[in-house]
């Protein structure tokens, strides 16, 4: 074994003992899996604490936040004196050449109107061209020096650069920064089209066919900028890597991918040896420290493939950039020593706490932890790290602290491992964020969960995490399988493989509290749609993975917006729309309300864990509440207003079917309470009631003949379909409100309706959405027809060009994403699931 420096080198305590535990199973998933997920979670804990890999491979490219920020994680493996990259791409730290708008403003030529051809050559005349400074976009966003923010509009930039000789040497790259269709253009040829989407700090390295573009004298870098809708920017600059020149690093050979519930299972072959990595998040669904604990584990196992002993060393990084909402925040990065524990932080100076609210941000307060488990740490730059790790084998001695204020001086938290000769081995790593303050829920800040109202520290949590980790391993690997094995038993191998890759994904968009009323609260992030936080309509589709699993999480999500109308800060009689912008959830922000759809879905809910709690006390609190939203349901919900509703993306129309179907199974889910109650008079009244709506819905709505029966949009609308998923309570309820076989009726036509990559969401568009989609299948009537709807969902899952945690609206015709992302409404997809356990989803 090499000599290390004793510095740096500190154990936790226990953690031998805990390394001793790893057996060869923890690196084998409980099933092989052919899923090709769109984005692997690799790193998660919550809507902030996110990183995943849009990648087929772990080393194709960078690691990025659900947002498409990078947040870098590095991994490399030495292997008797040669190395394997595995995790991430090279770290790079960049030379200004020509600068973006985060170091000053700088100027080109813009219009906002179509030019001539030609425009982006360097011989075209802008003279009549607008002179303004960058960047150009949206003026809430940084460094925005020129406002631009028209929906649907263009902006074409032309900005002439001077190079020298000098200038044009070594590793080049364009960074640039757009919302949304981009192209950018080198002396009139085009060097990059992203499509419709928006990055942040896209670093394009330029090839030598790009390089030749360019010269001595005056250059011209040119973009086009479409903004579609929402945010518009355009911001790029020109750059050098000056990082270290890493000696003959290859590519590990990745051999294997699989997804659980909380782990991802990645294998490779790094020459002689082969590697075992786990990435696991113990978000155990009935245990609230682990779910809600900011700390994942990164397991690693090496293994001679050709029987002899080989000088092993493992080495991970992480850079400052998990920590930034932006890269040209100023950082501090520090390494300390704590109860003889090391470890390495950072996090931003600026530290504002729950100080920005919204979609579309990373966090940038609080800080990333890095502790010496197993191993050693050190904080230093990406050069020196590389240069001791690939000379040596070794970390240099740490710095105490480094403060940078431009990305390129930023420095690297490195972990590393000495295996020394071996033929087998294993160990583990952990990784954490403490975000100090986590929500604020009526103007009072609350931290996470598992920190106990400040009594539990983030280190205490490594220490717990660590000394229980051969047991939290073994928990989640059972857990893993109890997922697996239940939704194979529900719909099969590709029902399961869907359920299993996106477990994580939906926890991860929530954070889980108590209040200082002792409740348990579970607040979503609607991300990627508008930042709402616990928004009703992402509580109801994703019901049933709580339903099936934990009910009291459901109640968690449901418990803060009853109290909000009992408080009498919400006055309406239905229920809210949401409690603000993550991470603030002081009161709705949305700006239409959406009254039969919130009452119903809350009704419906409540009534639904009742039922499973065999009682009504839960609601019991809220009862005249619950009597007021059922009321208006009843009085409102036959025929539906021009209300807003969850599905209004092709516009809502009046007198919605499915709107309509929402109301009335929410009616006669409070005749279900009234029932659990012991009040046989409201209960008859209501059920009633819902009864009556029921037989008029399904006259009214009914349209065509044989095959072509169905039942319409809107029930003023010839010649229109839509998923009618809210009747799946008809049958989990066996309340059989329906008549007439409406709900069999609707599945053969929908069976007739399909496109390559699943079911429409109406006839107006072919866009979907996959919880949807689950909802209306779980109204299948055996498990031989589910499978005709999940056939095209993982279709889509596994073959989408959209590289993103799995979108829930997407094509059905393209497979590509129409929007949304990383949302909590994937946990639809276990509607089957709960069917099957409610005894309604038979093999046949």
């Amino acid at each position: 074994m090499k000599k290390r420096n004793q510095i740096f080198t500190t154990l936790f305590m226990g953690s031998i003992m805990t390394m001793t535990a790893q057996t060869p199973e923890m690196f084998t998933p409980h099933q092989h899996t052919d899923l090709r997920l769109p984005s692997v979670p690799l790193v998660v804990s919550d809507p902030y604490f996110s990183i995943w890999s849009p990648y087929d491979n772990l080393n194709e490219g960078s690691t990025r936040h659900w947002t498409d920020a990078e947040k870098p994680l590095e991994g490399i493996l030495k292997v008797d004196g040669k190395s394997y990259r595995f995790l991430g791409v090279k770290n790079t730290v960049m030379e200004t050449i020509v600068p973006m708008a985060d170091e000053g403003a700088w100027k080109g030529a813009i219009s906002r109107s179509i030019p001539a051809d030609g425009w982006q050559n360097p011989d075209f005349d802008d003279s009549s061209w607008t002179v303004a400074e960058a960047a150009f976009g949206t003026p809430d966003l940084s460094f925005v020096r020129t406002p631009w923010s028209d929906q649907n509009s263009d902006l074409f930039v032309r900005r002439t650069v001077e190079l020298t000789p000098a200038d044009l040497e070594g590793d080049l790259f364009i960074i640039y920064s757009h919302d949304d269709v981009f192209n950018l253009y080198l002396n009139g040829t085009r060097i990059a089209d992203t499509g419709e989407t928006w990055r942040e700090g896209v670093k394009l390295e330029l090839t030598p066919e790009m390089k030749k573009l360019l010269h001595p004298g005056k250059n011209v870098i040119a973009s086009h900028c479409h903004n579609t809708t929402g945010g518009a920017y355009t911001d790029f600059g020109l750059y050098r890597n000056v990082s270290f020149s890493e000696p003959s690093t290859v590519n590990a050979v990745q051999n294997d991918v699989d997804v659980m519930a909380t782990s991802t299972y990645y294998n490779f072959t790094c020459g002689p040896v082969d590697l075992d990595l786990v990435f696991t998040a113990p978000m155990l669904i009935d245990d609230y420290d682990l779910l809600s604990s900011p700390i994942n584990y990164i397991s690693y196992q090496v293994k001679s493939n050709d029987g002899k002993e080989h000088d092993v060393q493992l080495l991970l990084t992480a850079s400052p950039r998990i920590a930034q909402n932006l890269p040209s925040q100023a950082t501090v990065s520090t390494f300390e020593e704590k109860d003889g524990v090391a470890y390495v932080k950072t996090g931003t100076i600026e530290q504002p706490i729950l100080a920005k609210t919204g979609d579309h941000i990373c966090i940038d307060w609080g800080y990333l932890y890095l502790p010496a488990i197993n191993g050693e740490v050190t904080l230093n730059t990406n050069n020196k790290i590389k240069e001791s790790f690939y000379a040596n084998g070794t970390l240099p001695a740490p710095e105490k602290e480094m403060v940078a204020y431009k990305a390129s001086d930023q420095p690297v938290l490195a972990y590393m491992h000495d295996f020394g000769k071996t033929a087998q081995a294993s160990s583990y790593a952990m990784i954490g964020y403490d975000e100090i303050y986590d929500v604020e829920y009526f103007y009072n800040r609350y931290k996470g969960y598992w920190a106990h109202d400040g009594q539990v520290s983030i280190l205490d949590m490594f220490k717990k995490l660590s000394g229980s980790y051969a047991s939290i391993m073994k928990r989640c690997r059972e857990f893993d399988k109890t997922i697996y094995d239940d939704t194979y038993a529900a719909g099969g191998k590709k029902y399961a493989e869907l359920l299993a890759g996106s477990y994580r994904h939906v926890i991860a968009a929530h954070k889980l509290f108590e209040d200082k009323d002792g409740n348990l609260l579970f607040f979503s992030k609607e991300n990627d749609s508008n930042g709402c936080i616990n928004t009703v309509d992402l509580t109801y589709p994703e019901a049933p993975l709580f339903l099936c699993y934990n009910p009291e999480l459901q109640k968690a999500m449901m418990t803060s917006i009853l109290d909000y109308s009992k408080s009498g800060r919400w006055t309406k009689p239905f229920a809210a729309h949401d409690l603000g912008q993550y991470p603030r959830a002081n009161g709705q922000v949305y700006g239409g309300d959406m009254p039969l759809e919130e009452a119903g879905n809350m009704l419906t809910l409540i009534a639904q864990v009742c039922m499973l709690d065999g009682n009504a006390n839960y609601a019991l609190p809220y009862w005249d509440i619950l009597n007021t939203w059922a009321d208006y349901l009843a009085e409102n919900g036959q025929d539906p207003a021009n209300q807003l509703c969850t599905d209004d993306f092709a516009g809502h129309w009046a007198h919605n079917a499915n709107l309509s179907l929402k109301a009335i199974m929410g009616v006669a889910g409070f005749a279900k309470l009234a029932e659990l109650k012991g009040d046989k008079a409201t209960a008859d009244k209501y059920m009633a009631k819902a009864a009556d709506m029921a037989k008029i819905w399904e006259e009214t709505a009914r349209e065509g003949k044989g095959k072509e029966l169905h039942y319409r949009l809107a029930f003023d609308r010839d010649n229109t379909w839509s998923q009618k998923y809210n009747m799946v309570w008809d049958k989990l309820w066996n309340t059989n409100l329906f008549p007439n076989n409406a709900m069999q009726t609707e599945i053969n036509y929908y069976l007739t309706k399909q496109n390559e990559f699943g079911l429409p969401l109406d006839n107006r568009k072919d866009y979907t959405k996959s919880d949807w989609i689950m909802w209306t299948a779980a109204m299948a009537p055996n498990q031989k027809v589910l499978a005709r709807f999940v056939d095209p969902l993982y279709k889509y899952a596994n073959e989408t060009p959209t590289r993103v945690p799995l979108s829930d609206w997407y094509d059905t015709v393209t497979s590509r994403k129409t929007g949304f992302m990383a949302r909590s409404v994937i946990g639809g997809h276990w509607m089957p699931l709960f069917a099957y356990k409610l005894g309604m989803m038979p093999e046949k």
